[in-house]
């Protein structure tokens, strides 16, 4: 039975529910007037059910669609502005006793190179990463009680903090790993790091047992159910995210947001990232043995669809997408991109040859973090580095709250700009930095508080003429 506030995962995310809400879409998708009095009700910033949000999904009417991508659009505008936060993924090991047919990590791969990254190889790693003009990582691990050890991942986090290379230096680790205990969560946030990222893959309970025939993550239900214990232990922001094209899209969409439900009415706070991977070819994988793939105008109308109904979580698309797509969607709602990514352990110190291919999965946007720089400028966006927030313990229902009343941009656009100056004179190309200073330039005149804006100008100056570095709000 369908209870939002259960601790079971077979109640939150109730197949029955699910069921009857792509039922309810299916008869509603034509009916404009409820179409319209979603639309108007999502024009109130505060969200909609994954009911309302799943008619949207469904609805086949042209002008309907092109309104709610407008609308998505604008919301997106009013809580992030043109701001695109840039991060990069960091592989500690591969190594992996699960068994998911979707990723070549699967223990049964015996060709692809298996790796760990030594604390020395991960200095190398963050040191590379640093002179890209990187501040914020994603730790990403295979699921190994060996070789992948909380211990483990305390010291590579301990390690990649410590690191502190010319002007550079991360000052956000996310994680993602596989579900954990309540205990381990808590000495994860006692380390310091930002997000804990899991990924559904799917929320269909029979697929998932299919997909996940061997190891400890076959368990729908203690995979589910991470995100609970990971707040109980003291990490207020979570990432959700499932694969898409592992099963119906809709389906996942509706169990997305219920997830998402979830965690507010139980925790007081929804999730700070959503993820929308879709699968694609790695070594040993074929994306055309899926049959559930999903097109770039659905995989568009998802993201949109998603920014409506949780207006004030950060949405993420990573380097599995082209430019093409990615540009499409920084318009309806993305708000974090990855730039300059490698998906192999050990591969920003030095590219791995393809004989000792190490990777999860291809990418497709191979351009440099300059490169991306560069082209989000020419768009307006700002690239941002900034990591304040979570440094001065604006996360969780604190963060949530001073987004929902519009305060925390006092913080985002000055903070924005203060990194990305970082960035232009540490790191950026010739054409990067003369393009980011006009952006700068014109940007400045977008910041409402008169006495911030000053000070803003103040710490570009210094940062510019003094090598002054980490200002924030």
């Amino acid at each position: 039975m369908y209870d939002i506030t259960s601790k079971s995962a077979d109640d939150f995310i109730n197949h029955e529910e699910i069921l009857d809400t792509i039922k309810y879409a299916d008869e509603n998708k034509n009916n404009i007037k409820l179409i319209d009095s979603i639309l108007e009700k999502a024009k109130l910033r505060k969200g909609l059910s994954h009911r309302e949000a799943s008619v949207l999904l469904a609805c086949k009417d042209e002008n309907k669609n092109n309104e709610m991508f407008k609308l998505a659009e604008q919301i997106k505008k009013d809580f992030y502005g043109n701001r695109i936060v840039m991060f990069a993924p960091l592989y500690l090991s591969n190594y992996c006793v699960n068994g998911c047919v979707y990723c070549p990590y699967h223990a049964k791969n015996k060709h692809i190179a298996r790796k760990k990254l030594t604390q020395e190889e991960i200095k190398k790693e963050v040191i590379a990463l640093q002179d890209m003009g990187h501040k914020r990582l994603a730790l990403e691990a295979g699921e190994d009680p060996v070789n992948n050890t909380m211990d483990y991942y305390l010291e590579c986090i301990k390690t990649i903090y410590s690191i502190k290379h010319k002007n550079g230096a991360i000052r956000r680790v996310n994680i993602n790993i596989a579900a954990t205990t309540v205990e381990n969560y808590r000495l994860l946030k006692e380390a310091g790091i930002g997000t804990y990222i899991l990924f559904q893959e799917t929320y269909h309970k029979e697929s998932y047992k299919k997909l996940h025939p061997t190891g400890p993550k076959s368990d729908y239900n203690y995979h589910t159910e991470a995100m609970d214990r990971a707040m109980k232990g003291g990490i207020d922001d979570v990432g959700l995210g499932v694969l898409f094209g592992l099963d119906k899209y809709r389906y996942e969409f509706a169990g997305l947001l219920m997830h998402a439900e979830h965690l507010e009415a139980v925790f007081g706070v929804g999730p700070h990232t959503i993820s929308v991977p879709r699968i694609c070819d790695a070594d040993d994988i074929d994306k055309s043995s899926f049959s559930n793939g999903i097109s770039d105008d659905i995989f568009a109308k998802i993201v949109a669809c998603i920014r409506i109904a949780v207006p004030y979580t950060g949405m993420i698309v990573s380097t599995r997408e082209s430019q093409k797509t990615r540009e499409r969607v920084l318009h309806l709602g993305i708000s974090q991109i990855s730039g300059g990514s490698r998906t192999s352990v050990g591969g920003y110190f030095e590219a791995e040859s393809e004989e000792e291919n190490s990777r999860q999965f291809d990418v497709t946007d191979t351009r440099s973090l300059d490169e991306v720089v560069n082209w989000l400028m020419k768009m307006d966006y700002i690239p941002s580095f900034c990591t304040a927030c979570y440094r001065e313990g604006r996360t969780g229902d604190r963060f949530m709250s001073l987004c929902k009343s519009g305060q925390i941009q006092n913080c985002c656009l000055p903070n924005a700009l203060m990194t990305l100056q970082e960035y232009l004179m540490d790191y950026a190309s010739s054409e990067t930095k003369e393009i980011g200073e006009n952006l700068i330039h014109k940007e400045i005149e977008n910041i409402p508080n008169e006495k911030v804006k000053n000070i803003v100008i103040k710490n570009l100056k210094l940062i510019k003429d003094n090598n002054k570095r980490d200002f924030r709000f």
